[in-house]
This record gives C-alpha cells, sequence and structure tokens, in this order.
C-alpha cells in the first residue's frame, strides 16, 4: 500500500478542549451519536431532577417535549447553587455547565444526595456541550437566576434577580444539536417509557410529561405510590399463581479489603404466574438494562432455594435433573430496586453495574426472604414449585424436539455430518469422485494413508451386515449401515409396477447382490459415483445402483 505524504512529528498531538470533547466524540459519554445517545442525553438531566426529589426535596417532575424538537426537564427541588464557589474560585454555573468531572455528587452518602443516580460530574456538561442551544432558570435563595448557552458556549452570563415566586426549583431546556448527533428525534414511547420506569422505582414522586410535538397537546402523569410493588400488581393483572411478596433490608460491606464500607439499600417485589413473566432490576433508580450484580444474585439465590424445596418435599423423580433458572424464570415477574452509596457501572451508559458486595448482599437478602416465605406460605410453596417442575419438563421436551429437528435438518447439509467414519473427499466433479468400500476400520487405516485425498473417498463397514435374501423389506431398511450406505450413494431402490411384497424380495436380492460384490471387490468403480456424494442431492433414480449390480455379477 502506498504511504501518503504526511509528516508525523510532535506537533501531530493534539488534544480535544472545551465543548470539543463531547461534540466530536458524543459516542464516548452517551453511548451513541444517533437516537440512541440523543436519548440518553435528556436522561442525564432527568436523573438530576430524580435526585433531588429522592432526598426529599420536591415530589413532581415534569418533562415536555416541544414541537421544534426542544426539551424542559423542571423539577421543585432546591435549585442547583449557581453563585460563586469561595473553595474553587469560580462560579458554580461554570463548573456545572462547563466543566467536566465537576458536580456536587462525589461525596455521595454525606451530607448531599446519600444514594444518586448523577454519579460523574458529567451528564448536564456534556449535554450542554451538545446541544445546539440550552437555557437554565434556577430559583433559590430567594433569586432567579438565568444562563443562555449556543452550542457549547456561554452568551450574556449569569443573570440574577429578585425572584417572583416562592418555589424553589431549576428549568433546564434545550435542543439537542444536530451537528452532534445522527439523529434527534427521540420518539414519545421513549420518553413514556423512561418515565414511566422511573415513576415505578421513586414511589411516592409524580411525573408529568407533556407532548406538544403533535398536532394535539397531550399530557401522561405517572406515579405509583407503593413503587415496585404497585408495578408488579399491574404487571400481574390478577392472574398470578401467588400474592404478591415485597421485601426490604439494608446491608455495609466492601468490595475488596482494601476499600471503604458503603451502604447499600434494597428492595424486591415478586410474585409467580403462568400468564406473564417479567425480570427488571434497578440501581439508584437506573434500569439496568443488561443487569450485572443484580441478575447474578436473583438467578443464584431463586435456583438455590427452590431446588431445596423440591428436594425437602421429594418432588423430583428418581434421576431426575435439577431445575435452571431458565424454569423458574417462565413463571416469575421480579423487580428489585437497589441503592448504594458506591456504584460501578459498566459505562456512562449506567446499563449493569459490576459490584460484588451488592451481589453477595443481595444473594444472601433473596435467600433469607424466600427461605421465609416458604416457611410461612406452604401451600404457595407448593404451587410455585409445581409450576417450576411443569416448565422444565417442557423444556427438555422441547430440548428433545429442537435436537430432533436440528439433527434431520443437519442430514440434508452434509454427507461427513450424517454417516458415522465417512471420510469424503476434496472434488467435487462427478466425473472423478470415487468411493472406497472397506470392511473394519483397520482396513480404512491402510486405505487412508494410501488413497488420493482429492477425488477418493472412503466408508468403512462392518463384515455380515444382514442376509438380505432372508430379511422383509421393513428390517432392511431399519439397518443404520444400510441406509447409510443409500445416503452416501445417493440413490434409492424403486421398483415400479411391483406389489409390496414383491418389491421386498426383488430389493433383497438387489441388496445381497451388491453386498457379494462389494465384498469381492472392495471397491465401487467411478460409474456408481452419485449426485448426493458429489453435492449433497437426493435421488429416487436406481439407475448407477442396478448399472453395477450387474456389473458385479
Amino acid at each position: 500500500m502506498a504511504r501518503k505524504p504526511a509528516a508525523y512529528t510532535n506537533e501531530s498531538i493534539t488534544s480535544l478542549k472545551g465543548a470539543d470533547r463531547v461534540r466530536k466524540r458524543p459516542g464516548v459519554i452517551f453511548g451513541s451519536d444517533g437516537v440512541d445517545g440523543c436519548a440518553h442525553s435528556i436522561f442525564e438531566i432527568l436523573s438530576n431532577a430524580i435526585d433531588e426529589a429522592r432526598e426529599g426535596y420536591g415530589n413532581r417532575i415534569l418533562i415536555t417535549k416541544f414541537k421544534d424538537g426542544s426539551v424542559e426537564v423542571e423539577d421543585f427541588g432546591r435549585g442547583m447553587p449557581v453563585d460563586y464557589n469561595k473553595n474553587e474560585q469560580r462560579y458554580n454555573w461554570e463548573l456545572l455547565f462547563c466543566e467536566m468531572y465537576a458536580g456536587g455528587k462525589y461525596s455521595a452518602g454525606a451530607d448531599n444526595y446519600e444514594y444518586s443516580l448523577g454519579l460523574n460530574g458529567l451528564g448536564l456538561c456534556a449535554t450542554q456541550y451538545a446541544s445546539e442551544w440550552m437555557t437554565a432558570d434556577i430559583y433559590r435563595d430567594g433569586f432567579h437566576y438565568h444562563l443562555d448557552f449556543r452550542k457549547g458556549e456561554n452568551t450574556g452570563g449569569l443573570k440574577k434577580e429578585p425572584a417572583t415566586r416562592k418555589k424553589t426549583g431549576s428549568a433546564i431546556r434545550w435542543k439537542p444539536d444536530a451537528e452532534v448527533f445522527t439523529d434527534i428525534n427521540v420518539p414519545s414511547e421513549y420518553y413514556k417509557d423512561v418515565i414511566k420506569r422511573q415513576a415505578v422505582v421513586n414511589a411516592g414522586v409524580t411525573f408529568v410529561f407533556t407532548d406538544e410535538s403533535g398536532e394535539k397537546k397531550e399530557v401522561t402523569e405517572y406515579c405509583y405510590e407503593n413503587g415496585i410493588k404497585d408495578y408488579v400488581e399491574e404487571v400481574a393483572d390478577l392472574q398470578s399463581l401467588t400474592p404478591v411478596v415485597f421485601c426490604q433490608s439494608t446491608a455495609e460491606g466492601r468490595d475488596r479489603e482494601d476499600r471503604p464500607d458503603y451502604k447499600v439499600k434494597m428492595s424486591a417485589a415478586f410474585c409467580f404466574s403462568n400468564k406473564n413473566q417479567l425480570l427488571e432490576y434497578y440501581h439508584n433508580s437506573s434500569w439496568l438494562e443488561h443487569g450485572g450484580s443484580p441478575d447474578r444474585a436473583v438467578k443464584l439465590a431463586f435456583v438455590n432455594q427452590i431446588d431445596a424445596f423440591l428436594k425437602a418435599k421429594n418432588l423430583y423423580k428418581k434421576g431426575e435433573s435439577k431445575i435452571t433458572f431458565t424454569d423458574v424464570q417462565d413463571c416469575l415477574i421480579f423487580v428489585s430496586s437497589s441503592f448504594s452509596t458506591q456504584t460501578s457501572y459498566e459505562n456512562q451508559t449506567k446499563k449493569a453495574i459490576t459490584n460484588k458486595f451488592i451481589q453477595q448482599a443481595m444473594t444472601e437478602f433473596l435467600k433469607h426472604n424466600l427461605e421465609v416465605y416458604f416457611i410461612e406460605k406452604p401451600d404457595e410453596a407448593m404451587k410455585l414449585a409445581q409450576q417450576v417442575l411443569v416448565n422444565k419438563q417442557s423444556r427438555e421436551h422441547a430440548d428433545k424436539v429442537r435436537q430432533g429437528a436440528k439433527k434431520t435438518l443437519s442430514a440434508q447439509i452434509d454427507i461427513a455430518n450424517r454417516v458415522q467414519k465417512f471420510v469424503d473427499c476434496r472434488s467435487k466433479d462427478l466425473a472423478r469422485r470415487e468411493i472406497y468400500i472397506v470392511e473394519g476400520d483397520s482396513a480404512m487405516g491402510a486405505v487412508k494413508t494410501s488413497r488420493d485425498s482429492e477425488f477418493q473417498a472412503i466408508m468403512p463397514v462392518r463384515g455380515k451386515i444382514l442376509n438380505c435374501l432372508k430379511a422383509d423389506y421393513d428390517k432392511i431398511f431399519k439397518n443404520d449401515i444400510i441406509t447409510d450406505l443409500l445416503k452416501v450413494l445417493g440413490c434409492g431402490v424403486e421398483v415400479p409396477g411391483f406389489s409390496r411384497a414383491r418389491a421386498s424380495r426383488t430389493s433383497s436380492r438387489c441388496w445381497a447382490a451388491v453386498w457379494n460384490w462389494a465384498a469381492r471387490a472392495k471397491r465401487i468403480s467411478p460409474a456408481l459415483t452419485s449426485p448426493t456424494c458429489a453435492g449433497a442431492r437426493s435421488s429416487s433414480v436406481p439407475t448407477p445402483m442396478w448399472t453395477a449390480t450387474r456389473s458385479a455379477r
């Protein structure tokens, strides 16, 4: 490859600065530069409002989608501090809106936020950088603060005036930039799905979504007073095998001996149903689409406890295999919501967590509550256990059917896969291909080393296969070796115009002649080369077989 005439010097190394750190590489922060990344930028701003509400500052969040493609998120919390910061010797609005890795959540578990969805100090700044324009209206300390940004740069500085309302809070409105994202048309269904999930895991907080992007203005309100418990009951829809169980607990520990302890708060709601299934995990109110630690904990705890119950009640048949989580999941509706003061997300999109202690704590938490549940509610435990066994038997039956179908279909793909010990040749030329039928593996070994693998195939058979002169039609074609030979040669046995009985006798004589000839010659000439051997095709025309039989005689 010709090299491009370009100098690679010390000055070739550059670094992105300011808004370019996001605008030129949005996928690094938002996971994508498409509509998914744009949608995640919206969630970043919503996360800040949720953190305020969870700490008890405001119980109502407003989300509005406008016709021009802009979005607004308004909360009624304390209002973000944007005035001068003596410690940093800068205005806080510069840190929050224009500085990566700046925020008030690095000391999680301390004074400000015990459990926060926002974590890295990236969301607000990155979204501002990725916007065509953004405005911020903040109400706190008796003042109204206003900020304007365009393509990542502030315009006009901080405007401050006495507030005309008593309520505090923050309202952020912005339009995602089409120069940053390849698609900024985030569908309304995304908003509804995300907002509903946040209402589920933030009990008592009301989320109002106003959609002004269509011809008619639509307002949808979400609120779950009892959080995940109400949600599981909604999914079960009064068709569950067992009532909804809700449990919660706290724990404290560390991921590694040399790491500090942190707090974990866990809650779970579940029931069993043969109509509906659901498995969802949330951590710090973020939906863990890819699971991680909670997913591993749930699988281990449920399989362990239900398996122990089945063994204790002697519900397994003799020699029956153990249940798997698939058998449990087929009848399980489960939602968990956990919070921790330290969280290890896989990345900024927060779709999975990797904390070892959270997995351990949740496993023990679920095991204990399942054990107590089975003791206190033996009838319900028996009902769900029997359903799990039904799921297991159905799965095993389906696996057998699938394996059978797979075996049948595989037999149509490659002759080498469907005939045991058959050694094919490389050539696909019908005029050149030959097959050697040898007696036993030892003969195959000798022929295999001396043959020309380009056009000579080998099929070993054992001696004294079947006396076809005395055997009936059905017995002949139940013999694996005879049917394997048919497959390799690609020809059938068809005697048009004969009755079944006469055809059987004729076929038997034919096969006897074939095997007598094969035993003597140990070789089938190229005249017997078949279409299937060359291209895995099937033929009912017996011409090659009959020709070989007569020549053998």
